[in-house]
């Protein structure tokens, strides 16, 4: 019976989303080793809370000192407590006739769907909160400059200006000038400014078309370089809030940060499971599933974006 395998479940569930193709920026960033701590649990105000120390400390060194005692430095840091998303799915029914046996596909289809909403979730809310609200001297925005040509780039639309390579080497420009280390850069390009590379056939367009998940990233004045198409929407150099949906001059953009400086937290996985035998009327199971999990900046600094320009009255 049904009842028997809910262990199999929940398992399966699991095993898909440590496993599933996840978002190829996000690879070989490091969880964070520390314990994750449950607060409320088994209540409507559970939580999954981290403590991480964080610290600016720098040491100061002294050249051809001659004054001694060398004078004290007390090293400073701080805890930063960080709540990790929860995810929830809706209660899934499944009723007798379908899982009799617990028969595997049954179950790779409930959990397949549910697994699924839970990534796109989650990563949406990922490259979401790597993006900087707005244009700062750690958070740099960096506007598209590239001529709008609806001969030369049929994609372009509704007033967008276009990537071009000067405004990558631009967003260089504002990591070289934070000091923020060579490696480790990434940009993550959404499916418009990834198109409009794709269209610079003599520069770009080989690199890109032979990229494939498994294979090292393309390397574009000194980022790696991925796509996603669920990056955030932009209204100018301002971040929309999650889940926006766009209105006219405003596009999604591409998201620039430091791996080192990225916060990553796979939570607790519950599931949550009643059998038919609960509900003899409809001979129904019901199932649903609690994920935690986040991925933010360590410190609102070296992250950055390149957001499109809206320009409409650029003659084509």
């Amino acid at each position: 019976m049904p009842q028997n395998f809910p262990e199999m479940w929940v398992n399966r569930v699991e095993l898909n989303l440590t496993t599933a193709t996840e978002a190829p920026w996000l690879a070989g960033i490091q969880e964070l080793d520390t314990a994750i701590l449950e607060v409320g649990s088994g209540s409507a105000s559970e939580q999954n809370i981290i403590h991480i120390p964080n610290t600016d400390f720098e040491v100061d060194v002294l050249i051809n000192n001659e004054a001694y005692p060398i004078a004290l430095q007390a090293y400073t840091d701080a805890d930063v407590t960080i709540q990790l998303d929860k995810y929830q799915t809706k209660v899934v029914t499944l009723s007798d006739d379908q899982v009799t046996g617990a028969s595997y596909r049954r179950i790779d289809a409930a959990t397949a769907l549910m697994t699924r909403s839970i990534l796109i979730k989650k990563y949406g809310k990922a490259i979401w909160a790597l993006a900087p609200a707005a244009n700062g001297a750690f958070t740099p925005v960096v506007q598209t400059s590239g001529k709008r040509s609806e001969q030369e780039n049929p994609i372009v639309e509704n007033g967008r200006t276009i990537l071009v390579y000067a405004d990558i080497v631009a967003m260089k420009d504002k990591f070289d000038k934070m000091e923020v280390p060579m490696a480790g850069r990434r940009l993550v390009l959404c499916s418009d400014h990834w198109n409009d590379l794709l269209l610079d056939r003599k520069r770009f367009g080989d690199m890109l078309v032979n990229y494939k998940t498994g294979d090292p990233a393309p390397v574009i004045a000194g980022f790696e370089i991925y796509q996603y198409i669920n990056n955030p929407l932009f209204d100018g150099t301002n971040k929309l809030a999650y889940g926006a949906v766009a209105a006219d001059g405003q596009f999604q953009g591409s998201v620039a940060f430091y791996v080192s400086q990225i916060a990553i937290k796979t939570g607790f996985t519950k599931q949550y499971f009643a059998p038919s035998n609960l509900d003899p009327e409809n001979q129904t199971n019901r199932l649903a599933y609690r994920h935690y999990f986040i991925c933010v900046p360590k410190r609102v600094k070296y992250i950055g974006a390149i957001a499109s320009t809206y320009s409409p009255g650029n003659p084509a």
